[in-house]
């Protein structure tokens, strides 16, 4: 096998201690949520249940472009580059027609250090992957679903050409330079041992790192009972111990612009807030603007005091990380968010 195998690791690599480095004027991340659909109905995800079960989402389904340039445009006033843009939200990313012109502006304005897209590939065609490996697309990642055409019906109800899918995938990785590609695939989506053995054959000489992640209960309009076994050992999606925390780290350190330009201040997908609006905001002074600052305070006190979207919020459990907490750090942190 080729690729390298990061199952248990956080996929972006090493991460600073952060609350060795807050209060953060730069956000270190900045999630681009371009198009609300999916061509996809995976059983463990929001598209699964009806829409009056996900609650707000984004007043537009689709970013206009402008608007988006607008955004980016605006980044440029920040007094770092932002570590990470990363296009994905709730929905195919692929979907949105003009994805690869917002990628490639993105990148003529160097306002990041990497930027990424995260897509199921079902419509990562030859064309599609020329556009954007010339849009200087840093990473590629794939969220798989299964290692035959039938696991993928039965996943997500869609019905995909199998053979001619892993030819797109693997024409990609042939044909890039400095985009790397990185495979995934959740536990759930693999029957047993033998298929998990089978996931890496089939995918593991088609990139550069590939991993198992873990379905975990982050969407409250699911019924996780059949999906989760019960005795199945509580760790994150990235395969690490679940730690309880009294302070979610996400508001701290990115945030995410919807379709319509509202920004929220994590990756929830029921909302604890909408931060500003772009449409009528900088973004610069959305991120270091009362409003943010007073709901990361709030957070020092507690998940609990919060709101109640982040009281019942299962999001920071199961997508955290050891460097992100700040459970011990938060009396020293509020002198920053007054």
């Amino acid at each position: 096998m080729k690729a390298k195998d990061i199952s248990g690791q956080a996929p972006g690599g090493k991460r600073v201690k952060l609350a060795e480095v807050l209060p953060l004027k730069t956000p270190f991340v900045i999630q681009i949520f371009p198009v609300y659909a999916c061509n996809f109905k995976c059983k463990y995800c929001i598209f699964s249940v009806g829409k009056d079960k996900r609650g707000f989402i984004s007043d537009r389904t689709v970013m206009d472009p402008d608007l988006y340039k607008k955004c980016v445009d605006g980044m440029l006033k920040f007094p770092e580059k932002i570590k990470l843009i990363r296009f994905v939200g709730i929905g195919e990313p692929l979907l949105h027609k003009d994805i690869v012109g917002m990628i490639r502006y993105t990148v003529s304005k160097h306002v990041a250090a990497k930027v990424e897209l995260l897509t199921n590939a079902s419509l990562l065609t030859h064309e599609v992957s020329d556009a954007l490996l010339n849009s200087g697309l840093s990473r590629l990642v794939v969220s798989l679903q299964g290692t035959s055409k039938q696991i993928y019906e039965e996943v997500c109800g869609a019905k995909i050409d199998f053979e001619g899918f892993i030819d797109n995938l693997r024409y990609f990785y042939e044909h890039k330079k400095g985009t790397e590609m990185y495979l995934k695939i959740v536990d759930t989506a693999l029957k047993d041992e033998e298929d998990k053995k089978r996931f890496f054959e089939l995918f593991g000489g088609i990139c550069d790192t590939i991993a198992v992640e873990h379905t975990v209960p982050i969407h409250s309009g699911i019924d996780y009972t059949n999906i989760l076994e019960k005795n199945r050992k509580k760790v994150t999606q990235f395969g690490l111990p679940v730690e309880e925390l009294d302070v979610c780290s996400q508001p701290f350190f990115t945030m995410q612009i919807n379709p319509d330009g509202k920004v929220v201040p994590c990756y929830s997908f029921e909302y604890p807030g909408i931060m500003g609006d772009f449409n009528k905001e900088d973004i610069c002074e959305i991120w270091n603007g009362r409003k943010f600052t007073e709901f990361r305070r709030n957070m020092l006190e507690g998940m609990k005091n919060a709101g109640e979207t982040c009281k019942n919020c299962n999001i920071s459990r199961f997508r955290s990380f050891p460097e992100d907490s700040l459970n011990k750090d938060r009396e020293r942190l509020k002198r920053f968010y007054k």
